[in-house]
C-alpha cells in the first residue's frame, strides 16, 4: 500500500511517499519546500495559502511521476497555531507565528482571571507563552476583529484537512497542545474558557488518530488528477507522529527525545499526571495515539544552532552543519553553558550575541568562537536532557536506563554522544524520519494494514536503521553538570 505524509516544521515541509510491503517501509521524498513565515506591521504570520499550494505540487508530483494509486494522506504540523473560518467557510487573515510577541504579559492577565494551578488542573498542559490560550486571550483583549467575526477555530494541520476535504474537525493531539482542551475528560474545557470570556462556540468536535476526516474535494481530485483519497486524522502533533515512530517493542516505559528545532522529551503514560510536582517542573501532557499521554517537557532544541547560523550567514558566513559540528567538537569543553530555555533565546534575532551576553552575565567565560557557541548550546542542551530525565523518574517514581532520539536532529552525531555522556544512559538514534514514519503508521492502522501500535513500532524497527550511543567519561560530566546546574541556577 501507498501512504502520502504532509510532515510540516517550523522552517521546512515535505510530502514523503511511503510503501508497506511485506511488514516493511520504505520512504521516498516527492516534494520539499520552504515554510517561511512573514513579519509585516509587526505581527510574525504563517504563509497558509503557499502551504497548501505545497500540498498540491507534493500530490501532483505524485501523479506526475506514476504514483496516483495512493491509498491515503496524512498531514502532521506544529503545534498551537491555528486559524479562522468566517460564517462562509473562507479563511480570516493569516494564522499567527507562536513566536508573534502579541502575548507577552498574557501569563499575569490570565492568571487574575483563573489561577495557574486551576488552569494545569483544568488541561494538564505547561506554562508556554505562544500556547492558544494565551494567544486567543490577547485577541480577546485586544478586541481582535478577526475573533469577533469567526465562526470557526482550526488549528493548523485542521485547516489544511479543511482545504482538502471541506471537513472541520479538529484533531486530538494538536487539540491537546492548546492549553484548552481537558485530556482527563477528553473535552474542551469550557469552564475555564468561559471564565476567560474566550468564546467556545467556534471550536469544532475532536477527532483522534486513525480515523478517516473524508475524502479530497471533487474540484481538487479533478484539479490534481487523482482520485477521491481518503484523508485520514494522524497524530497531527508533529511531536504526536514521532512518538508513534520510536522502535520500541520490548518495553511499555522509554525515554523519548524528538529532537529538531525543539527537543521533546518524555515519556508515553496512559492517563495524565497532574501533580504540583509535575506543575513545578513545567511538565505536559499532550496526547497521543490510541489516546495515550505523551508526559513531556519541551526543551529550546536545535533552534538555537539554527538561529546562530542564520546570523552568521547574514554577517556574510555561511557554513555548513557539519563544519559547525567539527569546530565544537575541537572547542573546549565545559567552559561555558547556557539554559537553553531562558526566555532570551525564544524570539529570531541575533543569537550568538544573545548567548554571549547570558555567559557575560552569569560570570563565565564568553564564547570566542563559533565553535565555542556551538558547544555550549551541545553541551547544555545534553545537560538540560539529563535535568529533566531525572525530574521524569520523580514524577513518574520509575527509573529508565536508555534514551530513544527521533528526528532530524540525530544527524548531529556531537549531540547524541553528549547526551549519552550527559545522561549516563545508552542513547538509541533513530530514525531520522520519525515525524513523517509515525504519520505513516497511522494512516496504515487507518486502513486496516497495520494492525494497532505495537505493531507499527515492530515495523519501523524492521525498517530503519538505529544507531547506539554509549556513555563516557562519567565523573567529568557529573563535575560539570553540577557547575551547568549553578550557572543556570536550576535547583
Amino acid at each position: 500500500m501507498k501512504f502520502l505524509a504532509f510532515d510540516f516544521g517550523a522552517s521546512s515541509g515535505r510530502a514523503m511517499l511511503a510503501v508497506l510491503e511485506n511488514g516493511k517501509l520504505t520512504l521516498e521524498e516527492k516534494h520539499r519546500f520552504a515554510n517561511e513565515p512573514v513579519t509585516v506591521n509587526g505581527g510574525f504570520y504563517w504563509d497558509v495559502l503557499r502551504l497548501f499550494h505545497e500540498i498540491k505540487q507534493g500530490i501532483l508530483k505524485c501523479v506526475n511521476s506514476g504514483d496516483a494509486d495512493i491509498d491515503a494522506i496524512g498531514i502532521d504540523t506544529w503545534g498551537v497555531d491555528y486559524g479562522y473560518l468566517d460564517k462562509n467557510g473562507e479563511l480570516l487573515g493569516n494564522p499567527r507565528h507562536y513566536r508573534d510577541t502579541r502575548t507577552n504579559g498574557m501569563f499575569e492577565k490570565a492568571f487574575e482571571i483563573v489561577p495557574k494551578d486551576e488552569i494545569f488542573k483544568n488541561t494538564a498542559i505547561a506554562f508556554n507563552l505562544f500556547n492558544s490560550l494565551y494567544q486567543l486571550l490577547s485577541e480577546r483583549l485586544n478586541d481582535s476583529p478577526l475573533l469577533k467575526e469567526a465562526k470557526t477555530l482550526l488549528f493548523m494541520p485542521d485547516l489544511f484537512n479543511y482545504f482538502l476535504t471541506g471537513v472541520k474537525k479538529t484533531e486530538y493531539t494538536v487539540a491537546s497542545t492548546s492549553q484548552m482542551f481537558d485530556s482527563v475528560n477528553h473535552k474542551w474545557a469550557y469552564g475555564m474558557l468561559d471564565k476567560m470570556q474566550i468564546p467556545t462556540d467556534i471550536l469544532t468536535d475532536v477527532i483522534y488518530p486513525g480515523e478517516v476526516i473524508g475524502r479530497l474535494k471533487p474540484e481538487l481530485s479533478e484539479e490534481l488528477g487523482i482520485g477521491a483519497v481518503p484523508v485520514v486524522s494522524v497524530a497531527s502533533h508533529d511531536t504526536g507522529s514521532a512518538v508513534a515512530s520510536v522502535p520500541v517493542t520490548d518495553t511499555k516505559d522509554f525515554v523519548y527525545i524528538s529532537s529538531g528545532t525543539w527537543s521533546l522529551m518524555g515519556v508515553e503514560l496512559d492517563k495524565p499526571i497532574i501533580s504540583k510536582q509535575a506543575m513545578d517542573y513545567n511538565f505536559t501532557n499532550e496526547g497521543g495515539v490510541n489516546k495515550t499521554i505523551r508526559f513531556l517537557k519541551n526543551i529550546m532544541g536545535l533552534w538555537l544552532v539554527q538561529e546562530c547560523k542564520r546570523q552568521w550567514e547574514r554577517e556574510g558566513e555561511a557554513l555548513s552543519f557539519a563544519e559547525l559540528e567539527s569546530q565544537a567538537n575541537a572547542a573546549t569543553p565545559f567552559a561555558s553553558f547556557i539554559d537553553p530555555d531562558d526566555a532570551a533565546f525564544l524570539a529570531p534575532g541575533n543569537m550568538p550575541k544573545r548567548i554571549c551576553e547570558y555567559c557575560k552575565k552569569t560570570g563565565q567565560k564568553v564564547p570566542e568562537t563559533k565553535g565555542g557557541i556551538v558547544r555550549c548550546i551541545a553541551e547544555s542542551l545534553a545537560f538540560k536532557y539529563r535535568y529533566t530525565i531525572e525530574g521524569i523518574e520523580q514524577v513518574t517514581s520509575k527509573k529508565y536506563d536508555s534514551v530513544h532520539i527521533v528526528g532530524g536532529g540525530i544527524k548531529d552525531k556531537m549531540l547524541c554522544r553528549f547526551t549519552a555522556n550527559a545522561t549516563n544512559r545508552r542513547v538509541e538514534a533513530g530514525p531520522v524520519e520519525a515525524t513523517s514514519i509515525g504519520n505513516v503508521v497511522v494512516q496504515a492502522m487507518a486502513m486496516g494494514a497495520i494492525k494497532d501500535l505495537d505493531e507499527a513500532r515492530a515495523v519501523v524497527k524492521a525498517s530503519f536503521p538505529i544507531e547506539t550511543y554509549v556513555p563516557q567519561d562519567a565523573e567529568a560530566w557529573n563535575d560539570a553538570y553540577v557547575k551547568f546546574k549553578k550557572v543556570c541556577n536550576i535547583k
